[in-house]
């Protein structure tokens, strides 16, 4: 089952042949940012707006949970699409997601709930909620992203930037033996 990850050496930081743009933390643009990120995209990656939707969480968290909507912080975010995959680093200026390990848990607990079809059990489950979180969170939407965001989802040690890759399927005549996890180069999601 993935996680999510603190590995500050990941190979997912790595910022060669990727574009750069900075965004103000206003609420009201997010579906702005947005586009002009992924306008960038191919269309065979689009995947009915997946892509948007992903990208568009990784901004919201930056901008809500990071900057804490003060339009004077900034949200960096280096970013490259192919039509193999799509990578992306978004960096806050806020103090960090420091509940990863205890989302790890939660959400490892909900899994075997899923697996197991214990019903009753997974209501327990629903929302992952901490001491920071705010009325209407939940976490449903890092549940997503861990499913969605293949090839990873990795923090660095202060927890304000986060590295994602997404890989997208691959043709027959693609080489499978030079494939390395966690390879940025690579075509094909870490196991």
């Amino acid at each position: 089952m993935m996680e999510i990850i603190i590995d500050e050496s990941s190979p997912l930081f790595s910022k060669e042949d990727m574009q750069y743009k900075e965004f103000s933390s206003d609420f009201t643009k997010i579906r702005y940012y947005t586009l002009v990120l992924v306008s960038s995209a191919p269309s065979r990656i689009k995947e009915s707006n997946l892509l948007e939707q992903q990208v568009s969480e990784l901004i919201k968290n930056g901008i809500s949970h990071g900057n804490k909507n003060d339009p004077r912080k900034i949200l960096k975010i280096w970013y490259s699409f192919t039509n193999k995959n799509a990578r992306l680093i978004v960096e806050d200026e806020g103090e960090g997601f420091k509940e990863i390990k205890a989302w790890n848990d939660f959400n490892r607990k909900r899994v075997e709930c899923i697996r197991s079809g214990n019903i009753n059990e997974l209501a327990n489950f629903i929302s992952f909620r901490s001491q920071n979180s705010k009325e209407k969170d939940g976490g449903n939407a890092l549940f997503a992203a861990l499913e969605y965001w293949d090839g990873g989802i990795v923090f660095n040690k202060t927890c304000n930037t986060v590295a994602v890759k997404k890989t997208f399927a691959v043709t027959n005549d693609e080489n499978l033996s030079e494939f390395k996890p966690w390879d940025i180069n690579s075509d094909h999601p870490a196991k």
